[in-house]
């Protein structure tokens, strides 16, 4: 099924707002209250997870659609390939061409070129994807930051989101999650 691309009316004098992607992927401050604790640091967001989210929108707009999705941040990740994540996933046989390919044989090609000066909205289950790799970030209790790996077991435990169904398709599987989960949870792990 094909994404609708919807057009936003602007004013000629309204503008965008300016937006750094770490404040898009960091929750707001009320959020963050109710997760962390006072005594807990609130967790930072690594620079090559943000590059892969900006990656990924920049994918999304590539392929027409409106929207970030799980599989457009999939997509981010393997584009900034020198993660942890991204070898994992190519060491998998999940490339960047077979993503694409799966992408427009799941949500269809869009049929017109969308373009906003604001940041795609993400979809819900791409906000989702952010909410679970934060929220895994916290519960680790470890110091250090969120990375693509997060990101990844993210998009992996959205269930029946574009991006998992197409990791599930190109053979990515509950084992390969677990292995992949126990990568990052070794004492000092650095995503590199």
């Amino acid at each position: 099924m094909a994404r609708n691309n919807q057009s936003r009316s602007q004013s000629p004098t309204a503008k965008a707002p300016i937006f750094l992607f770490h404040d898009l992927l960091q929750p707001p401050d009320s959020v963050i209250k109710e997760r962390v604790s006072s005594n807990e640091e609130v967790p930072k967001w690594s620079s090559r997870a943000i590059k892969s989210f900006a990656m990924g929108e920049l994918e999304a707009r590539k392929l027409k659609y409106p929207t970030t999705g799980t599989e457009a941040i999939l997509m981010g990740i393997l584009i900034e390939g020198t993660t942890l994540a991204s070898k994992f996933l190519r060491s998998n046989g999940v490339t960047l061409f077979k993503v694409r390919e799966e992408t427009v044989k799941l949500l269809g090609k869009a049929d017109m070129w969308f373009f906003s000066p604001e940041h795609p909205t993400l979809t819900d289950e791409a906000q989702r994807v952010l909410d679970w790799a934060f929220d895994k970030k916290i519960k680790s209790g470890g110091s250090g930051e969120i990375t693509t790996s997060h990101l990844l077991l993210g998009i992996w435990y959205e269930v029946d989101s574009p991006g998992q169904k197409i990791m599930a398709t190109l053979g990515f599987n509950e084992e390969k999650a677990k292995e992949l989960e126990s990568l990052i949870s070794e004492p000092g792990f650095i995503d590199g």
